[in-house]
């Protein structure tokens, strides 16, 4: 039997035989557990009516996101089916219509600004690296140096968002500075990971790089509201622009679905300079 007791153990097993991440873990065992502070009742005494009193408390009290709303769903859900062993049906009437926001762009322009004022060679590098092949923040911090394949210009991105191993393409340019890098910049440590602190053997912090680049978009003086993320957002964007066709964007992102990868149809300028000269000689004599 679940009880409050150990609903949050058993639950915990579950995802982890299921292999959950840990952050996923952590981010259902919260949701769940605040659900189960507001209901106040023992686990198998909860109905499909305590969910359903939830969720519109969640929508129209607390006014959440979309985004924490489906968290809470899909943490419930989870809790419901494999935990509890139920099938609650107020989950065949939820729906969560995220809102369509576009991701914020740097030009190229921008980013090369932001990256001249990093002054931090490690910290430096590993934004370039970043940007460079489209990585998100895990991923380039993990990366070790036996993930570089030099000869056929390939970076392998080891255990990736969903668990995946993907390789990208490694511009000529990025491997020559690596290698110049590794040679002269990079703090000695036996570690095998590519961006390491003074005397550190694990990578560089996450929080470390987060605040590096805040200061150095302050510095380039760019207002937009850019984070490390946005230089993949870039970087696909960049790629489009020159041509690169979307699916092999997607394929190089690693996105599972091809309507992810077109978001950026919506932020995109091809074309943009060819257009602004035909409406500039159109319009001339207005």
């Amino acid at each position: 039997m679940v009880t409050l007791t150990t609903w949050r153990e058993r639950m915990s097993e579950d995802m982890r035989l299921r292999d959950f991440r840990p952050r996923t873990q952590g981010g259902y065992l919260l949701a769940v557990r605040q659900f189960i502070d507001r209901v106040a009742r023992e686990p198998e005494a909860l109905t499909d009516e305590d969910v359903r009193a939830y969720f519109l408390y969640l929508r129209e009290e607390k006014k959440l996101a979309p985004s924490s709303i489906n968290i809470a769903v899909h943490a419930l859900r989870f809790f419901s089916i494999h935990t509890m062993q139920r099938d609650w049906k107020v989950f065949d009437l939820l729906r969560v219509n995220k809102p369509r926001i576009l991701p914020v762009v740097l030009s190229q322009g921008e980013v090369r600004a932001v990256l001249c004022a990093v002054r931090h060679p490690v910290r430096r590098m590993a934004l370039t690296t970043i940007y460079a092949l489209g990585l998100r923040l895990g991923e380039g911090l993990s990366l070790e140096t036996g993930h570089i394949d030099g000869q056929r210009l390939v970076v392998w991105v080891r255990d990736g968002k969903g668990a995946k191993d993907c390789g990208v393409p490694l511009p000529r340019p990025l491997l020559a500075r690596l290698r110049q890098y590794w040679k002269t910049e990079r703090p000695r440590s036996s570690a095998p990971y590519l961006f390491v602190p003074q005397d550190g053997v694990a990578p560089i912090h996450e929080t470390t790089l987060q605040k590096t680049f805040s200061a150095a978009r302050a510095d380039a003086r760019i207002e937009k509201d850019a984070t490390i993320h946005t230089l993949r957002h870039s970087y696909a964007t960049h790629l489009l622009e020159a041509g690169v066709s979307l699916r092999t964007i997607q394929q190089v992102l690693g996105h599972k679905s091809l309507r992810t990868t077109e978001l950026y149809m919506h932020v995109t300028q091809p074309g943009a300079e060819r257009l602004q000269e035909t409406l500039d000689r159109l319009m001339v004599d207005l």
